[in-house]
């Protein structure tokens, strides 16, 4: 009989040639269990999507209760739906004033294309800047914005009118000009292998945008909701980004994503054309219910306070002589060895002794840990234990 491993290779589209290819039956906050019943520590929390774990139950609650009410109704924006408001309002509460109106979308990538159309029709401009060594998003406008050539050459012609930069360039700002309708920076370049920028450079490119009237789009699909240490990452840097994107955990575990203006940018959309952005699903009832839930958990049971402690607990633990160097921006961490392969080998035995962790797509050399916010300190203990283990035993 053909089991399910087999039907995943055969009708399941892979995107490598060699996938994990786990069987996991159930999941209970930072631990996976496969099919035999062995458990996964989770350093990776589905890419930095559960943050407050998996199957919290206030999500779960929130989920069922939404299932008894309603599920799709019609396009987004079309109705009053009840967990689109909440959760909206509840967002706008947690942000700056001027990041005062929530599109929702499907996911993180079409926040970031929402975001290039509205930079476009609100500035009338058409030039848009990313950033070497950025990733927004695998669609073709957010393809077009990747900072790698490796990930996008192949699927070219892309969009015209993308000029690249060298994040943390103050020389590289100068050609932000009258031209650029906006400038998307991710607060944090995660998949570079975690690069905290300058502060006081982020402050010279929001500055710049200001001066030459483009709009700032900060990417905070991966660093949001509590991941460096504060609800959102650009509160440590003490600037406020015209358009905010946001993914991954939004969601609580269900898929969502937004893109957050000010209502006088974000009324740009509805005219000259009407339905300048439309989502048949983005927003979707069950999954702004999950997301209200979870983002109420973060708040309020005081998980984001911990995660600097736990990030240290993290550092302190991660020490050996094949480790080159371990970054951080709270629990988005890198641990960076000589090279794919020593890292790729260190990944695959930590998996085979119950320990889940990944890599970095633009810097394949790094080991991606970006756990769930409430991993415990003894769950943190004995994964770095496991690293460890495997550095020594490979």
């Amino acid at each position: 009989m053909v089991n399910q491993r087999q039907l995943f290779l055969q009708h399941v589209a892979q995107t490598s040639p060699a996938p994990l290819a786990l069987e996991i039956v159930k999941a209970e906050k930072s631990t996976l269990y496969d099919v035999n019943g062995k458990p996964f520590t989770d350093l990776i929390a589905g890419i930095s999507v559960c943050n407050i774990g998996h199957r919290h139950p206030a999500v779960i609650e929130a989920i069922k209760k939404q299932l008894d009410q309603y599920l799709h109704l019609l396009v987004y924006g079309e109705l009053v739906e009840t967990p689109q408001v909440a959760y909206a309002h509840l967002l706008t509460r947690h942000l700056p004033e001027a990041l005062n109106s929530v599109y929702f979308t499907n996911s993180g990538a079409e926040a970031t294309e929402g975001a290039m159309k509205l930079a476009k029709r609100y500035t009338g401009r058409t030039q848009i800047i990313g950033f070497h060594q950025s990733y927004h998003g695998s669609t073709q406008g957010a393809l077009s914005i990747m900072g790698d050539e490796t990930w996008r050459n192949a699927f070219r012609p892309l969009l015209p009118g993308i000029l690249q930069l060298n994040y943390n360039s103050y020389e590289d700002l100068e050609l932000i000009t009258t031209s650029t309708a906006c400038v998307i920076a991710e607060t944090v370049q995660a998949e570079r292998g975690v690069v905290v920028p300058d502060k006081k450079w982020i402050q010279a490119l929001r500055k710049k945008c200001t001066e030459t009237g483009c709009l700032l789009v900060l990417d905070e699909i991966q660093t949001g909701f509590g991941r460096t240490g504060s609800l959102w990452g650009f509160e440590q840097m003490q600037v406020t980004p015209d358009i905010v994107l946001l993914g991954k955990a939004i969601g609580g575990g269900m898929p969502l994503g937004a893109f957050i203006a000010d209502k006088k940018i974000m009324w740009s959309l509805a005219s000259n054309p009407v339905l300048g952005h439309i989502t048949t699903f983005g927003g979707h009832p069950v999954s702004c219910a999950a997301g209200l839930a979870a983002l109420k958990v973060l708040l309020e049971e005081d998980i984001i306070s911990h995660v600097k402690s736990k990030a240290s607990l993290f550092l302190s633990s991660l020490k050996h002589p094949q480790i080159k160097a371990v970054r951080s921006a709270g629990l988005l961490i890198a641990v960076e060895f000589e090279n794919f392969g020593k890292n790729k080998a260190v990944i695959d035995r930590c998996i085979e002794d119950g320990v889940l962790t990944d890599w970095f797509l633009f810097a394949p050399e790094c080991m991606r840990i970006a756990p769930p916010l409430n991993i415990s300190d003894d769950e943190i203990r004995k994964a770095c234990e496991s690293i460890i283990n495997a550095i020594n035993n490979i």
